[in-house]
């Protein structure tokens, strides 16, 4: 029998191959097709990012340094006299008022609203009613702020009110201007107007005056009559305007043609001098005064409250409130930007949360500041963090609504920068050193806001 062997088993052991250097330009390549792919998307704002705010905050800073020529080197020179001008100061302090008053005033009104907002029925218009004034260009506010704050209660809707309320329980007439006919025993002496000796009761006294024009009659005027009879306490006459439309008549006379003067008031004065009784004159300008001690004489006198300017408007654009006109009217435009964003984060909000404090007997207040305000406050920090940063720029405003005279107290960072380089100042070094000023001033809020932004995004 032959036997079987088995044949010997070779081990067969293969060198490792060496990585080819050819493997990595696929890997390479489609890198750089990458970034080219994200360069070039990148590049188009990078370049406009570098165009309209690297290069121009680096040529400010830069420019700052020279003199209003641009021509020589100053240095510091530039800041210096910008902490040392009063105008300056007087900007940056109003800077100070608008960032301490209107970021707030704004988010909480925005807060109220918002809130309401919830219990309105018809909420659509009501939002639309407070967002209405963020359409409208701060230019157009402007002009629309300073014509409702007039002096002049003919031009200024404001002044318009407050004239119609006082004299709505003012009782007296005013005739500015008025004046006696001399030579017919009147007298006028502190804006007094009087007789020139005493009278007795029973006498009928007319008192005609001029220097009062026709147009400014009141409306309820009617031409003067002789004035009845006076009894034993009594005096009575007829206060008109001694003049006819078109001339003619006999000074002093009581006569067809001439009009009587309603709403003056008429005293009767004792010869200690105290008032023993007074009238207001009717439509057709006669008066009776009563009460009077029968036999005693008097001197009949119309007070100069009669003559004064009547009910005037208040100096809104004055410098002493021109600020608060202008914070007003930056108040009414972004309030409704404030509800608009607080509206977002009450709806964003689980309302459960509410309606279970309300279950364990938490009424709305502690509602409020238990739950609603913490869970808002995000919300109310990018708010006013915003406004700041839009109220240290505010420059429209504070250039459209103050006249000319009132500019100085209103003045700012930013309108101050306008003016010394471009209102007449041509010093463009300075200018460009508040520029600086103004983004020095900025950039800490926007830190700020960016940082907000960036922990929501990481949440």
């Amino acid at each position: 029998m032959r036997r079987l062997t088995r044949p010997p088993v070779t081990a067969v052991v293969t060198a490792p191959e060496r990585p080819r250097t050819g493997d990595h330009k696929p890997r390479s390549s489609g890198r750089l097709k990458r970034g080219l792919i994200i360069a070039s998307f990148l590049a188009p704002a990078l370049l406009v990012l570098g165009a309209l705010v690297a290069y121009p905050i680096v040529f400010t800073l830069v420019r700052s340094l020279y003199d209003r020529s641009g021509d020589n080197f100053t240095g510091w020179q530039n800041y210096v006299t910008m902490f040392t001008n009063e105008t300056t100061f007087t900007a940056i302090r109003n800077n100070i008022m608008w960032v301490l008053v209107a970021p707030v005033i704004c988010t909480v009104l925005g807060l109220i609203f918002a809130v309401l907002l919830q219990r309105l029925k018809w909420k659509t218009a009501f939002r639309l009613i407070i967002f209405m004034p963020m359409a409208i260009s701060m230019l157009a506010a402007g002009v629309i702020f300073r014509g409702l704050f007039q002096e002049n209660p003919q031009l200024g809707a404001v002044n318009a009110a407050i004239v119609g309320v006082q004299n709505t329980f003012t009782d007296t007439a005013n005739y500015p201007g008025a004046n006696p006919r001399k030579d017919v025993g009147l007298t006028a002496e502190g804006g007094i107007i009087s007789t020139e000796s005493t009278v007795g009761t029973g006498t009928v006294v007319d008192l005609p005056l001029i220097g009062i024009r026709q147009n400014n009659l009141p409306e309820t005027a009617e031409g003067a009559v002789a004035a009845p009879e006076a009894g034993d306490d009594q005096i009575s006459g007829t206060v008109f305007l001694d003049v006819i439309p078109g001339g003619g008549g006999t000074q002093g006379a009581l006569e067809e043609g001439k009009s009587g003067l309603p709403g003056i008031r008429v005293d009767a004065v004792a010869e200690d001098g105290s008032i023993a009784g007074n009238a207001t004159t009717e439509p057709n300008g006669t008066y009776v005064i009563e009460g009077l001690d029968p036999g005693g004489n008097y001197r009949v006198a119309l007070p100069a409250s009669n003559f004064g300017e009547g009910a005037q408007g208040v100096s809104w654009l004055s410098s002493t409130f021109i600020n608060a006109v202008v914070i007003l009217s930056y108040v009414w435009i972004w309030a409704g930007f404030a509800m608009v964003m607080i509206s977002s984060g009450l709806s964003a909000m689980d309302p459960s949360l509410q309606e279970a404090a309300r279950i364990d007997g938490a009424n709305e207040w502690r509602v409020f500041t238990r739950i609603t305000a913490p869970l808002l406050a995000p919300v109310l920090v990018v708010v006013f963090v915003t406004l700041i940063i839009n109220v240290l720029k505010i420059f429209d405003l504070v250039y459209v609504i103050p006249p000319g005279a009132s500019k100085p107290a209103a003045n700012v960072i930013a309108v101050e920068m306008w003016t010394v380089s471009f209102g007449g100042g041509n010093d463009y070094g300075l200018g460009s050193a508040l520029a600086i000023l103004l983004l020095v001033l900025v950039l800490p809020s926007m830190i700020l806001n960016i940082r907000r932004f960036r922990e929501e995004r990481g949440r």
